[in-house]
């Protein structure tokens, strides 16, 4: 079996035309040089015949420089791994004729995509068909990026590569539309004043064994200038630097410090569910990471003057990336401006985050709570929160996030981003999932009877989850919104 180098989806169907009676096609999605063996090339194959696979790929290793082997396992596709940065590896095979099915309505606009329409080509050939990872090292590539995690992670927002994220949103955007994924344009009303509150607003800071970087956070949330009271809640989760010590040492009213212990088996979700549930949380919870600080005295009373002035569940501004002495490093201000009004709820399927500070209107927050986890809890928020209400945006920075070798997620290994990305496209598996039947239920009157085959993490996308979907699925349905409206440029004033 020859290896096919991708470069565009008409490309592909051509050689799968000139192949004749081949049942599948090894293809290449980069230009790493590889080394696979026959048997490894038969393993492919073998596993894809025995279970119908459409789409099989496998763990594989990287050459380093020095010439020595480094494992590079990946992770399993769940229905919620949509977005275009999944890691299959260089090597995927596919069947063929699952190919030509999904491709048969494609136009050459799929093919003058920058990817060439591989996006595209994936998401749509994966529906209702197995798809399999095999947990074997199955071939070798020359290694050829070197950043540490912390410096990849940002890559999805460096403004290079804008024109590539806007044809994935459109991409995701039509894909969503065919599964009745995409969220109700209704937004649900909110009444801020429903319920007193002692205060308008807490920023809220969960932390950890900081003791460098705390007081430079709390002093920027206690230096906020606003026309309206407001509190400082620290969350000191069972520090063992000094941390608490030092926190214990700030003489300020307004400081409210909060205890747990090690016993309460609390992560950084479980320590913002602490503090919006305490009685003197504010109306409105701002957050503030415990090594971060906002960029001026104005930040907060900006934020809930974004709330008043709109129908939010959640207000995100934007920020600036910076060293650990507060100077500007690449890719600087990040705006997150893929978020816009009209389809950021259904981009956030696709993105790995949603910018920062991150406010969100206390009753929800306690609706909704936060999942007990330290990577993602805030990512689940927003999904759940943007199901069902608007999302207020501030298009200038407003905070300083600073990149130092003590961030948690500065140099991860493959083990640990693989299950931080494995737990985000569960959360994104629910979100889908969640999305599709409460449309199907709207649409149909009654509740949606589909299922996942298989776990979630974990499981291979099985017919069951689609073949119902497609019951719900008509093609000539003239109702749809046209893409053209989802994709215009934000106007809001404060978007750089």
């Amino acid at each position: 079996m020859e290896i096919l180098r991708f470069t565009t989806v008409n490309a592909l169907r051509e050689h799968i035309f000139r192949s004749g009676l081949e049942q599948y096609v090894l293809l290449q999605l980069d230009d790493k040089k590889i080394d696979i063996t026959p048997a490894a090339m038969r393993r492919l194959q073998e596993t894809a015949a025995e279970i119908d696979s459409t789409l099989t790929y496998s763990y594989y290793r990287e050459v380093l420089p020095d010439g020595t082997l480094e494992n590079h396992p990946v992770i399993d596709y769940q229905p919620g791994s949509v977005r275009d940065s999944f890691d299959f590896g260089s090597l995927v095979l596919l069947n063929a004729a699952d190919i030509l099915a999904a491709t048969e309505d494609f136009t050459d606009k799929e093919s003058a995509m920058m990817d060439g329409g591989w996006y595209a080509l994936r998401l749509r050939v994966t529906m209702g068909k197995m798809v399999v990872m095999i947990p074997e090292y199955l071939y070798t590539v020359q290694k050829v990026d070197f950043r540490d995690s912390g410096q990849k992670q940002h890559d999805y927002v460096n403004p290079r590569n804008k024109a590539y994220q806007v044809e994935m949103e459109q991409v995701l955007t039509e894909y969503l539309g065919d599964i009745r994924a995409l969220v109700n344009t209704q937004r649900e009303a909110i009444d801020y004043d429903a319920e007193p509150f002692d205060c308008e607003a807490s920023v809220i800071i969960p932390v950890r064994n900081r003791v460098a970087t705390i007081a430079d956070a709390v002093s920027s949330a206690l230096s906020q200038r606003t026309d309206f009271p407001y509190n400082v809640i620290v969350v000191d989760n069972d520090s063992t630097d000094g941390t608490r010590r030092l926190l214990e040492q700030i003489s300020d009213p307004r400081l409210i410090l909060l205890k747990p212990g090690a016993d309460d088996g609390l992560g950084i979700g479980g320590c913002w569910n602490m503090a919006l549930n305490d009685s003197r949380c504010g109306r409105f919870a701002v957050q503030l990471d415990s090594d971060d600080k906002y960029i001026d005295d104005n930040t907060l009373q900006t934020i809930v003057n974004k709330f008043r002035s709109g129908n939010y569940g959640m207000v995100i501004g934007s920020y600036t990336m910076t060293d650990r002495e507060w100077k500007e490093i690449p890719p600087g201000v990040i705006t997150h401006d893929e978020w816009s009004d009209a389809n950021g709820a259904n981009n956030g399927l696709r993105i790995n985050g949603f910018g920062a500070p991150r406010a969100y209107f206390t009753p929800l927050a306690r609706k909704f709570p936060f999942p007990n986890v330290s990577y993602g809890e805030d990512y689940a928020m927003v999904l759940r929160i943007s199901r069902s209400y608007a999302i207020g945006r501030i298009y200038h920075s407003l905070y300083l996030c600073r990149r130092w070798e003590g961030n948690s997620d500065a140099k991860l290994s493959i083990e640990k981003s693989n299950a931080n990305d494995t737990y985000k496209d569960f959360l994104r598996s629910v979100e889908l999932m969640a999305r599709v039947r409460e449309n199907v239920a709207d649409e149909s009157g009654r509740r949606a009877d589909w299922q996942l085959l298989g776990s979630i993490p974990g499981g291979p996308t099985g017919d069951e989850f689609w073949n119902n979907i497609q019951d719900y699925i008509d093609d000539d349905d003239d109702d749809d919104d046209d893409d053209d409206e989802l994709f215009h440029d934000n106007d809001d004033d404060n978007n750089i």
